[in-house]
């Protein structure tokens, strides 16, 4: 009988189907499944309310930056959340504070669930709500719609960092005010994310002091972009946006603090030079305040002065404020102390009343000079 030839396979070639593994997610160490934006919004929707709110205080700040409103916006609240129930006591004291001086300031609770890192550290709330590394985010996501709508419903307006491209889906329905950070300001991915945010955004000038990134970034966000996203269904998508008309720059520093008079004004020559309106947020945190927390106390007394003077260009202002003075390191079987921040250190509560204050009182000589002209 004539043999069979057996054909022999090459050695390069499979004998099944390629395992990817071999070059495919080499440095992942698990995937696990996540809640669909639509499911968590299911189990946590927005009362009639919190959703009025939301739109007239999104309307309240847009009239701010397009000058038909002239009450200062003021961004005040933790570094970072930590805790549920500190989070509503320090709303619940911020609420009073709100409806005493609503004729001058536009207030709005700093409620930040996403902490950009130098290097590594705690990422925040939605990211590991137990503080333990467990990185449960489910659970922060969960953890994370509830507390806005808890502070929403005490009519207290929120703001927020928008850094991980996917969160917003979850809880962005819910925010009145969203600030792109230092780090982020040059991305082009936030940029785009922006545009299509329903909220007005304030970009962060570069971590060097430079404005000129923020001011790019503004002319990026008004335009209309296309990119890829995830659906409130979790479903993979392209979105297309209109642009963004409600944005703006905060002056946070940088080598230097650039919260001055000529600071503000070099800022808003180059806005004007972009074809932007003259406008500026100042964060009394961070480089303004050379990163010491009690400095914010003394900037926002200068920002405020500038402010009685005449100064209509500044529209907002930033303070990192919790219910007791500092910040605390977070470690393992160590119990945190109460109302302190586990990320930058922040000015107290008591503290940060007479700012306030001091604040809408600038606000109202200012009002008195303007309407004198």
């Amino acid at each position: 009988m004539p043999r069979l030839h057996m054909h022999v396979p090459h050695p390069a070639t499979p004998l099944s189907t390629l395992d990817t593994t071999r070059i495919d997610d080499t440095r992942i160490k698990a995937v696990r499944p996540l809640i669909t934006p639509a499911l968590l919004q299911e189990w946590l929707p927005a009362p009639a309310e919190v959703q009025a709110l939301v739109e007239a205080s999104r309307t309240a700040i847009s009239r701010v930056l397009h000058g038909q409103d002239d009450r200062l916006v003021v961004v005040v609240g933790p570094c970072s959340i930590h805790d549920h129930g500190q989070a509503l006591e320090y709303a619940q004291r911020l609420k009073q504070q709100s409806d005493a001086l609503a004729a001058d300031l536009l207030i709005v609770m700093r409620v930040y669930f996403e902490k950009p890192r130098t290097t590594v550290g705690w990422k925040g709330y939605i990211n590991d709500p137990h503080l333990d590394g467990s990185f449960a985010i489910n659970e922060g996501l969960e953890m994370a719609r509830k507390l806005l709508i808890d502070v929403l419903s005490m009519g207290l307006p929120v703001g927020t960092e928008f850094l991980d491209l996917l969160s917003p889906q979850f809880i962005s329905d819910l925010v009145s005010w969203g600030a792109i950070g230092a780090r982020t300001t040059e991305s082009q991915s936030h940029r785009q994310l922006a545009s299509g945010l329903s909220c007005p955004v304030g970009f962060k000038n570069g971590t060097d002091g430079g404005v000129k990134v923020a001011a790019d970034a503004i002319l990026a966000a008004q335009a209309a972009h296309a990119f890829m996203g995830m659906t409130k269904m979790g479903q993979a998508a392209i979105f297309e946006t209109r642009g963004n008309r409600d944005c703006h720059v905060i002056l946070r520093g940088g080598k230097q603090p650039n919260y001055g008079p000529q600071d503000v004004a070099a800022a808003c020559a180059l806005l004007a030079a972009a074809g932007l309106r003259e406008q500026v947020m100042v964060d009394v945190s961070h480089a303004n305040s050379s990163k010491q927390h009690q400095r914010q106390i003394a900037v926002a007394a200068e920002v405020a002065e500038q402010i009685a003077q005449g100064d209509a260009r500044i529209t907002g202002i930033m303070i990192e404020s919790h219910l007791e003075e500092g910040r605390q390191d977070i470690v393992a079987g160590q119990p945190l102390r109460h109302g302190v921040s586990v990320t930058d250190a922040c000015i107290a509560f008591e503290q940060t009343v007479p700012v306030l204050e001091n604040l809408a009182k600038a606000v109202r000589t200012r009002r008195a000079a303007m309407g004198s002209l």
